[in-house]
């Protein structure tokens, strides 16, 4: 007898927890996303970019959050920014040379994870989250190219706006950390989408 309340007891335990780990509720986030950016940063190339080549990125991005309890979730987060300028391939140390203009590309996509903390006060939803994965960049021009993965981390926060039943609006902005090519950058992600909650 004392084995099967042992068991029977172990076994609703056991799915106490489960449940517990299972998201109660959540949300889907797509949006427009824009990023400050940088190419070549940190990198040896045998060419000189003049003016620095600091690139505005336009893109999206997508995220998905499982709520464990109102309000707190766990956060799975991707982006996509690319951009392009036009710069000159400078030559200052060799005489006689010309400076030929041309167009630098550059690509960033990153990967994160981590918690997101919300509050819902009425029609709002302020949150705040910390998030960490990996980034990768592709930069094109001058007739090279290049690409690096590397870590990734944010922190920022944003506001969903209720317009209706299980949908929202949502304005966001976060500080985006990489180390790409040696190099550390620090850039802001500003976002704006529609949300969908569950």
């Amino acid at each position: 007898m004392r084995k099967i309340c042992a068991i029977g007891s172990f076994a609703i335990c056991f799915s106490v927890l489960s449940q517990a780990q299972i998201p109660t509720s959540g949300n889907i986030f797509f949006g427009y996303s824009y990023s400050h950016g940088q190419a070549f940063t940190g990198s040896t190339v045998p060419i000189l970019l003049t003016p620095k080549a600091d690139i505005n990125m336009n893109g999206w991005e997508g995220s998905l959050e499982g709520k464990f309890v109102p309000w707190i979730g766990v956060v799975a987060d991707f982006d996509w920014h690319y951009g392009g300028r036009d710069l000159t391939q400078g030559c200052e140390a060799v005489p006689g040379c010309v400076p030929k203009p041309f167009r630098l590309n550059a690509s960033r996509h990153t990967v994160l994870f981590g918690p997101r903390a919300s509050i819902t006060w009425g029609r709002y939803a302020p949150f705040a989250e910390v998030l960490i994965g990996l980034a990768h960049q592709t930069d094109t021009g001058g007739g090279i190219s290049n690409s690096q993965n590397t870590f990734a981390s944010a922190f920022g926060g944003g506001l969903d706006y209720k317009l209706l039943k299980g949908v929202a609006w949502r304005g966001q902005i976060d500080s985006i950390h990489t180390g790409f090519f040696n190099g550390s950058q620090n850039n802001l992600r500003v976002s704006t989408g529609i949300v969908f909650r569950f």
